[in-house]
């Protein structure tokens, strides 16, 4: 974990990076500040479709709008704060169009643990480890959200390939990931944030997300901003999977029933 000096620094020069390109100007003039922690990893990935789950104020949205004007975009941010900004950010963006609600293996209704940073709220309920780990993540409230199937929502033509499935759900990671049912198929590339301790309770492990997406084709080629505790534990990473070519893929209902049956 950086110190307050260190993480003051980086915030300085991130702004500095964010301030030298027109679209990250734009976002910092609607109070949201590009994901640029992602470029590096992502300048190699192919994408003419970006489906950003979990895309909160369209931090990462905003990274790949700016440096892809042509890709298509399809995000999902359930909580109504966050996506209000979204939709003020992309509100001039024909390209770019927000479902707001959460994603998941079936289609609901159900409460959402709310976060006092909202990038840290999920269907999971916040554990202590998570509030010592980040300070200010604890519980505030709760907001009634609609969860539904990638499949549901989207038809196969709306995923121009290749198309990149960005995933930042707080521990909804595999649920997330069953939700999209046959669509998964369409996807090219899997980005996704994974925990190696268990912050939200229920939450599936790097291990369990590493073996679901193994079985459905796709392989672990990057491993990006690894986060620590004090202790050097790492408690979570940012994994870059690509699909593997000629390669036979399980059904995801199939696995799902051995991963969470």
């Amino acid at each position: 974990m950086l110190t307050a000096l260190e993480n003051r620094m980086r915030q300085g020069r991130k702004l500095l990076k964010l301030l030298s390109t027109g679209g990250f100007r734009r976002g910092l003039r609607h109070g949201v500040a590009a994901a640029i922690e992602h470029r590096a990893v992502l300048k190699g990935v192919p994408m003419a479709t970006l489906i950003d789950v979990g895309a909160n104020v369209g931090q990462f949205s905003l990274l790949c709008r700016t440096d892809r004007p042509d890709l298509r975009i399809h995000a999902f941010e359930p909580l109504t704060r966050p996506a209000n900004k979204y939709l003020e950010l992309f509100k001039d963006d024909s390209q770019t169009v927000l479902h707001r609600c959460a994603l998941g293996p079936e289609s609901t209704a159900t409460s959402m643990y709310v976060s006092g940073r909202d990038d840290s709220s999920s269907l999971l309920l916040i554990t202590e480890e998570q509030t010592s780990f980040a300070a200010g993540t604890a519980t505030v409230g709760t907001e009634l959200v609609v969860v539904s199937r990638l499949d549901e929502i989207l038809a196969e033509n709306d995923i121009v390939r290749p198309a990149l499935l960005k995933l930042d759900v707080q521990g909804y990671e595999l649920q997330a990931l069953l939700g999209c049912g046959r669509l998964l198929d369409r996807i090219d590339s899997v980005y996704v944030e994974v925990s190696f301790v268990t912050l939200y309770l229920g939450q599936a492990l790097a291990d369990e997300i590493v073996q679901f997406l193994f079985a459905n084709g796709f392989s672990l080629t990057a491993v990006n901003n690894p986060v620590f505790d004090p202790g050097g534990r790492c408690m979570q990473a940012d994994f870059l999977f690509r699909r593997r070519p000629s390669t036979e893929v399980n059904a995801p209902s199939q696995v799902r029933e051995t991963q969470i049956a």
